[in-house]
């Protein structure tokens, strides 16, 4: 392959076609992203936050333009688009406003009582490998963090959104970023192993199947690399006894649609106790059945297609195997008669170990159900997953779900009675095959630093 060919997941018609780089070429990205480094190294945290208060300012004035490549590149609700961009711009926000103090030296004691100076400093390029699922918000925030610690970006985006990332760097450099600081590089895996190798590369963060995140994981590792790895999850939201079913219902059904049911830490099984089974399917199986498909532009459409024929493919032969394995359709399964990748909201019951359904992550509008005996049962289901980014507790006892998630839900993130995908004030990522390292909150900005420490006599 030596061109990336982009495509309208809803119309099938042909967006764009990108000539991949050679590695030579793609190498001469990196070493002009390292020369640029060793000058922003050398500004302040105050200077950073300024380029980064201009790039948030930029995201918003062209909020609607991203938003329709988005949409085009990868089926996305248009509105989803939006709201996408506007969280871009509040990340960028959060971390010019934060970083300065996150970053800032630290004073301490060694010995008896002199003084000692822990210094964050920034160590290079970090490069950056990214879904299509967000395709603004992933490489953001990667950049974000890392351009308010003095490092600089290389970002290989996905190919099926090649255009959203080329337009990202483009709109950086318009708001003022040094032209070389972020680059973008459109080449095949081959390639990117390679860079993952080079000696100005000093980072790696990816986010990705588990699969993909071993093999970059080992890549890196071999070359000693640090790397923060964000990967797939089968995220389970439980409903306990006394939940209300309402709220759970409700939010289960935007946690299992949002993004086209394509989110890493979206809502995918419910594991549902024996007191409210009934209820809870009955009102969730009636309210995906209302879920209308339709085009991602139009703003009353709830679902709009999957990102590619691939990934169509691949949640429909997920949804036939459980379903030859003894899976029960509730609602949705059938395959539509029309034009684009288009799935309906879906929902399985009657599932069991060794069915993909129950095992894996389904990256599209399928519901799984589970049901478990009582609370400590629907607990245990959840952890034996070997999945672990995020999670849900439905339950009218706040404090009582407040310590399930604490102590006892093996996780990185855990919504209680609620449902939402990131937010720039709390941290985000995971455990167990779901990945390690931390994004937002103020952790991104230190994943990739270099913690100095001085002794002063």
């Amino acid at each position: 392959m030596s061109t990336i060919t982009t495509t309208n997941p809803a119309t099938g018609e042909t967006i764009e076609t990108y000539d991949l780089m050679s590695e030579a070429e793609a190498l001469s990205r990196v070493e002009a992203c390292h020369k640029a480094f060793l000058d922003w190294r050398m500004t302040s945290h105050a200077e950073r936050a300024t380029h980064l208060k201009n790039i948030a300012k930029a995201l918003r004035d062209k909020a609607d333009d991203l938003a329709e490549l988005m949409t085009r590149e990868t089926g996305k609700l248009l509105k989803d688009g939006k709201t996408e961009v506007q969280l871009c711009a509040a990340i960028f926000d959060y971390t010019a406003e934060n970083g300065p103090d996150a970053l800032a030296d630290e004073e301490r004691t060694h010995g008896d009582g002199k003084r000692g100076v822990v210094t964050y400093q920034p160590i290079g390029v970090i490069y950056s490998i990214q879904p299509w699922n967000f395709p603004i918000y992933q490489p953001v925030r990667v950049l974000a963090a890392n351009l308010m610690a003095g490092n600089g970006c290389v970002l290989k985006h996905a190919s099926i959104c090649t255009g959203s990332g080329l337009a990202l760097r483009d709109l950086c450099i318009e708001a003022g970023l040094p032209e070389d600081l972020f680059q973008v590089v459109l080449i095949d895996h081959d390639v990117s192993d390679e860079l993952i190798a080079h000696d100005l590369i000093r980072g790696v963060t990816m986010t990705g199947s588990d699969g993909a995140g071993r093999h970059i994981g080992a890549t890196a590792a071999k070359a000693l690399k640090k790397t923060v790895l964000e990967l797939g999850s089968n995220d389970a939201f439980l409903v306990l006894e006394d939940a209300d079913i309402e709220t759970a219902v409700k939010f289960s059904t935007m946690g299992r649609l949002y993004n086209n049911g394509q989110t890493c830490v979206s809502a995918k099984r419910f594991i549902v106790t024996d007191a409210v089974y009934d209820a809870f399917v009955d009102a969730y199986v009636a309210q995906m059945k209302q879920i209308e498909m339709g085009d991602p532009m139009e703003k009353a459409t709830q679902l709009g297609p999957l990102s590619s024929q691939d990934q169509f493919e691949t949640v429909r032969d997920q949804v036939r195997e459980s379903v030859e394995k003894g899976a029960t359709v509730l609602c949705g399964g059938e395959v539509p008669d029309r034009t684009g990748a288009y799935y309906p909201a879906t929902v399985l019951a009657d599932l069991k170990p060794g069915m993909p359904a129950y095992d894996d992550e389904i990256f599209g509008p399928v519901a799984s159900i589970i049901r478990a005996k009582d609370d400590a049962d629907a607990m245990r289901l959840a952890n034996e997953s070997r999945y672990g980014l995020g999670g849900g507790i439905f339950s009218r006892d706040e404090e009582r779900a407040l310590d399930l998630a604490r102590r006892h839900f093996d996780t990185g993130m855990v919504r209680i009675n609620n449902f939402g995908a990131a937010d720039p004030n709390m941290p985000f990522g995971g455990v167990k095959d779901s990945g390690y390292g931390r994004e937002h909150g103020g952790f991104g900005m230190k994943e990739f630093v270099n913690a100095k420490a001085i002794f002063l006599n």
